[in-house]
């Protein structure tokens, strides 16, 4: 796990300092439609909200396994950095309107955007950070090409629209307390959020960078599948048994938002009378209507019921699935070390501890 935490780091430095000179220069406008000089103040404050999440920087377990797929199949990792900070501007954006929709108090240690400065301003920052994804992205044409930059385009837009659709059906299933979720509802969420999102998309838009085949993309979805349930189940657990290192003030926040986990649906399964009786009315409360003492209970209730090792299970099924699926599908991943790198971290979406 150490040697991907590595790895990890080597990865952001490079990426965040091609994100850095983006966040530098965006806000500085042409003689046309220049900012008077009394109006600079205005303009810091922009860059100053639009530019924290993106400095606070996350793990960039995306643009890593981007860069990683890149140089496993042989490809420039120099001319993949630009793809690979649009994905990792994709992540703020999405988190400063993700952080907004679940009431989230904090991200990467320090409180939410909007908690800092309102709503309405962290929905412009995010606004201004996807606008900046895209400039990115367009930026790509005169450095890989034509018909790559534009395909590299065309799968952000499905790998973007498929996670917009898992937020629409999670926040959807929770505004309607849903009871009745099986495990295959859950990862019709997490296929799109997740699977698509964190661990397929990158790896495909490394991929393509590449020269990928149809067929090879494919199955790079299928990998991405069993890892990125894989990895989401892991969060999600980490929700309710960790502070994710330090990083989150909350435990058992995805109680308070009434998502619907892997956990949660086995618990509805799994608890019987008063048990149940207790869940399902503190369910049909609003997140600020939940006490911490009947959060901590609902967490209480999936250890009784096994809810948690039922995850933790699944979770390392579906690792070596992916374990499996590697070394017989995705040969074409071949040159080393990106391709060991690939491998180790398997592991560390497993095993990680934030």
């Amino acid at each position: 796990m150490s040697d991907f935490l590595l790895i990890l780091n080597r990865k952001k430095r490079l990426v965040f300092r091609e994100i850095e000179e983006y966040l530098q220069s965006f806000s500085f406008y042409p003689d046309y439609c220049r900012v008077a000089k009394r109006r600079f103040p205005l303009v810091s404050f922009h860059r100053q909200i639009v530019s924290d999440y993106p400095r606070r920087q996350g793990k960039y377990v995306r643009p890593t396994l981007l860069l990683l797929t890149t140089q496993a199949m042989g490809f420039s990792q120099k001319k993949a950095l630009k793809t690979a900070a649009a994905m990792q501007i994709s992540e703020d954006w999405l988190l400063i309107h993700d952080d907004i929709e679940d009431g989230s108090l904090s991200r990467r240690g320090k409180p939410t955007l909007h908690q800092l400065y309102g709503e309405e301003l962290a929905i412009n920052a995010g606004d201004a950070l996807h606008i900046l994804m895209w400039k990115i992205l367009a930026d790509n044409f005169p450095l890989v090409g034509y018909k790559k930059a534009l395909a590299v385009e065309d799968e952000f837009y499905r790998m973007l629209g498929r996670t917009a659709l898992g937020q629409t059906v999670e926040i959807k299933w929770t505004q309607e307390n849903r009871l009745d979720l099986k495990d295959s509802d859950i990862f019709f969420i997490l296929d799109g959020k997740t699977s698509y999102y964190t661990i397929a998309g990158p790896m495909r838009l490394g991929a393509i960078l590449a020269g990928a085949s149809e067929g090879q993309l494919n199955l790079l979805y299928q990998f991405g599948q069993y890892l990125g349930r894989c990895f989401q189940i892991r969060d999600d657990l980490l929700d309710l048994t960790s502070d994710f290192s330090g990083l989150k003030k909350q435990q058992g926040n995805d109680i308070y938002e009434g998502k619907r986990t892997i956990m949660l649906a086995h618990l509805l399964r799994s608890a019987k009378g008063e048990d149940r009786k207790n869940l399902l009315e503190i369910l049909a409360k609003e997140r600020d209507e939940k006490s911490k003492k009947e959060v901590f209970g609902v967490i209480e209730m999936m250890k009784k019921y096994g809810s948690f090792a039922y995850g933790e299970e699944l979770a390392k099924k579906l690792a070596q699935k992916a374990r499996d699926f590697f070394e017989r599908n995705l040969g074409f991943l071949a040159k080393e070390p990106a391709r060991s790198q690939i491998k180790t971290g398997i592991d560390f979406i497993l095993e990680r501890k934030y």
